[in-house]
């Protein structure tokens, strides 16, 4: 994981820390090094023995280039008349803990369901993880640890992510109150995935007809 920290250890800071928020995938490749520098494993290993065996992720798997691997899907890129390509293979090893796993959206859904309660994680950690960080001056970010946060129109708290790379998009969710975990995945490139707020709006209707 050190190796993936020198394309970024020299460049310039974008403003003192502590007085904005930006997030970078590249903050995960830091987390990764602290990982193995805490558990003294592989982090490759470390996160198979003990997020994805012990929650029975059995679809998600480094993204290794050079292998096969079952299941895997092909990814595709849209040009800007509209047709579509074969991705080119992309290298994800720099930043295995920043967006270098495949996965499924079943995969996603059973990790998401586990840190609706205490159990696989402790209380205190959830916590940690959902609570907005606080810039020096006092203002929330609206990000947690891992985890861009907000408040629906029922008051739900919402924990949610998305992310792309060459040949996939993602959109990952989870409403906190109604113990709902809302993840798409498509095999393209900035693939449009307004769905994902189709599917929150279908669950606010749902619920709010159900109110006393």
């Amino acid at each position: 994981m050190l190796d993936g920290l020198k394309i970024f250890q020299d460049d310039s800071l974008l403003f003192p820390p502590g007085t904005r928020f930006s997030y970078t995938s590249y903050g995960w490749n830091l987390v990764s090094a602290v990982v193995e520098g805490a558990s003294g494993d592989n982090f490759l290993h470390y996160i198979s023995a003990h997020v994805f065996r012990p929650l029975g992720l059995t679809h998600t798997a480094p993204d290794r280039v050079d292998s096969l691997i079952p299941g895997r899907t092909q990814f595709y890129d849209r040009d800007s008349a509209g047709s579509f390509h074969i991705a080119p293979a992309v290298d994800n090893s720099y930043k295995w803990a920043g967006g270098g796993f495949v996965s499924s959206a079943e995969d996603l859904v059973k990790f998401g369901s586990a840190l609706l309660q205490p159990g696989f994680l402790k209380p205190g950690t959830l916590d940690l993880l959902f609570t907005s960080q606080r810039t020096s001056a006092g203002e929330e970010t609206g990000y947690g640890i891992g985890w861009f946060l907000r408040t629906d129109s029922l008051g739900h708290r919402w924990a949610f992510h998305g992310g792309g790379s060459v040949g996939g998009t993602a959109a990952f969710g989870l409403d906190r109150d109604s113990r709902v975990v809302v993840a798409i995945l498509a095999n393209l490139s900035n693939a449009p995935l307004d769905a994902a707020q189709e599917i929150e709006a279908a669950f606010d209707r749902e619920a709010a007809s159900h109110r006393p």
